[in-house]
């Protein structure tokens, strides 16, 4: 088994990690407070593993996933709101897997509002 290639953002409330395998399988999410681990399977059979410490605390009953053809999609609700996470791994270091995915990096200005209309589309899936 190998680790997915994982792409991760912050925003003021979540957190959001996304494990790029299409056509996934057998999906498994567990998010803890200080650690997230998810496997899954390819459409050709191959295992993908990653665990994760995580930076800073989540609230692991306030935190979903969602699966898509293309990648499956983890939003963690930060403990502390409306605090920076510098990185997504409690370690200061960066596996080679993990990027982060500039395309949905923003300044947080005013940005709940888009936030919070992304949660709930995302909760309505």
């Amino acid at each position: 088994r190998q680790p997915a290639k994982t792409l991760w953002y912050d925003r003021p409330r979540y957190v959001y990690l996304e494990f790029c395998v299409e056509d996934s399988t057998d999906v498994k999410v567990i998010i803890e407070d200080q650690r997230l681990v998810f496997s899954c399977k390819n459409a050709d059979g191959m295992e993908f593993y990653n665990e994760i410490n995580l930076y800073a605390r989540v609230n692991s009953k306030d935190s979903r996933e969602k699966r898509s053809d293309r990648s499956i999609t983890c939003f963690m609700r930060k403990w502390k709101e409306k605090v920076a996470w510098p990185r997504i791994t409690k370690e200061n270091i960066k596996p080679a897997w993990l990027s982060v995915d500039f395309d949905n990096w923003r300044d947080w200005e005013g940005d709940e509002e888009v936030e919070r209309a992304m949660v709930e589309q995302y909760a309505e899936v």
